[in-house]
């Protein structure tokens, strides 16, 4: 078997006709990632200027880095020499099969990225979704976040929440507080009208315009029912809500408007 000969010349001479493709590899990799440091900058002052959604921006300035890297990364291989359409055929394959395992993770990916761009609602907001209720606390790339009026913590995958149906509570600026009001067969219709008329202008958080409208709704079997509706601002919904019907049963007491209650008639028949 023959020995293996290392010529010494011929090392030297491939160091020296590949050392200016890495050192100029080099000065390109460290200059290129400076540049990409600096557009990354650019883009978040052009967004604060812009007054892109605070959380859309963090977003989108990691995928513009992430996407301006691997264009680096593949150009300064391919200024050392490295064959590209083996590797990137490569990257391919393994993106396929990653995309292939973490399906679930890229539709919830996709979903948080609908929401970010066509922001159905915002951090702070109220919303209903999925069967849950609560505020938004954070809008993350693969969920969101939600703190419920019980203050629990409730994370929601962004997938089907950018699919489904969102009742967004804080979209507007007014809400209409509707409430149905009882009394019973005996009681004056005008009178508790009345009464509910002064109750809603002594409210301050009670808009005037639209103004609140009182009226009957249904004859039922126990009492007439009265439908209340009244506009306040959203941030006052559920302080008036709860404050004003406490506030008629309150007057309906000093008023003797009677409150009915469900009763059942029990008749007992003897035998002979």
């Amino acid at each position: 078997m023959d020995n293996f000969h290392v010529n010494p010349d011929k090392i030297f001479e491939l160091v020296l006709s590949y050392l200016p493709k890495f050192a100029l590899a080099l000065i390109t990799l460290i200059a290129g990632l400076w540049l990409i440091r600096m557009f990354v900058k650019g883009i978040g002052r052009f967004m604060d200027a812009k007054k892109v959604d605070e959380a859309l921006r963090p977003f989108l300035k990691s995928l513009a880095s992430i996407m301006l890297k691997i264009l680096l990364l593949v150009s300064v291989m391919g200024m050392i020499g490295i064959e590209m359409t083996s590797f990137i055929a490569l990257l391919g394959a393994v993106g396929l099969s990653i995309g292939m395992a973490l399906s679930g993770a890229l539709q919830h990916f996709a979903g948080g990225v609908l929401i970010l761009i066509y922001k159905p609602f915002k951090k702070g907001d109220f919303i209903e979704a999925q069967g849950m209720k609560g505020s938004v606390m954070e809008i993350r790339i693969f969920n969101t976040v939600l703190n419920t009026v019980d203050n629990k913590t409730v994370f929601i995958p962004n997938g089907p929440l950018s699919t489904g149906t969102i009742l967004n509570y804080s979209a507007q600026e007014t809400r209409r507080i509707d409430m149905i009001i009882s009394i019973s067969y005996d009681d004056d219709i005008e009178k508790t009208k009345t009464i509910l008329k002064k109750l809603a202008e002594s409210d301050p958080k009670i808009l005037k315009d639209p103004e609140p409208y009182f009226a009957v709704s249904e004859l039922g079997k126990n009492s007439v029912d009265l439908a209340a509706r009244v506009w306040v601002k959203t941030s006052d919904f559920q302080d008036v809500n709860f404050a004003f019907l406490e506030a008629v049963k309150k007057e309906f007491q000093n008023e003797q408007i009677t409150i009915p209650t469900s009763q059942v008639h029990i008749q007992l028949k003897r035998e002979n």
